[in-house]
């Protein structure tokens, strides 16, 4: 793969099938991006074994591991800087990451909802019990709120007559998985710049 592909860190907390989707991905040399190292705040989960299986670098750190968040978030960004990524990916990353972080790389995350309604750890649940016909996902930038950063791309998900939490939320990540891989790969080989909460894809002039 070229030199010059964008280098990506990747943060997971379990399974990594939004990672896997990546590691996929970066297989093409088209792409654009490669996954210079795969980040976990937990040991023994698939997406670090998924991350073995493609030979690419890994680190853990675990927030029990130090005195203080703030230690920890320390910690975490000199880990990350360690890789000298373009790009940081939180891929089913569970921790809420401090400004050590945020402040150093650009950070994208994603959400099971169309932001900015139903942020939150239960997006699905919510968009089920407010009872709308319609929710999706989201992939933003990420800030120091909760679901709040500038929003890059969304596609709409429909509530189907029987739908529970488990079934449209299946649902949703499937989708999730192809928005997250589309749009990584197009901040890669188109650039972005970012102007308030607008955030554009492809380089300007």
């Amino acid at each position: 793969m070229s030199s010059q592909a964008v280098r990506l860190v990747v943060l997971v907390s379990g399974s990594g099938t939004n990672l896997q989707a990546l590691l996929d991905a970066v297989a093409d040399e088209n792409y654009g991006a490669r996954i210079v190292a795969v980040g976990a705040d937990r040991d023994g989960i698939e997406g670090l074994a998924r991350a073995r299986r493609a030979d690419v670098p890994i680190f853990v750190e675990k927030l029990g591991d130090h005195p203080t968040r703030e230690a920890w978030d320390r910690e975490l960004a000199a880990r990350i800087a360690e890789y000298k990524p373009d790009l940081v990916v939180c891929a089913g990353f569970m921790k809420i990451l401090g400004a050590p972080t945020l402040n150093s790389f650009p950070v994208l995350n994603t959400h099971p909802a169309l932001l900015p309604a139903f942020p939150g750890a239960h997006g699905v649940r919510d968009a089920l019990s407010y009872g709308v016909r319609i929710t999706g996902c989201t992939v933003m930038l990420a800030d120091a709120g909760v679901d709040t950063g500038p929003i890059i791309a969304q596609e709409a998900v429909p509530v189907l007559d029987g739908d529970d939490e488990e079934t449209l939320h299946r649902r949703i990540k499937g989708v999730e998985r192809s928005l997250l891989v589309e749009t990584v790969g197009r901040m890669a080989r188109e650039g972005w710049t970012v102007t308030g909460r607008n955030v554009r894809l492809g380089r300007s002039g």
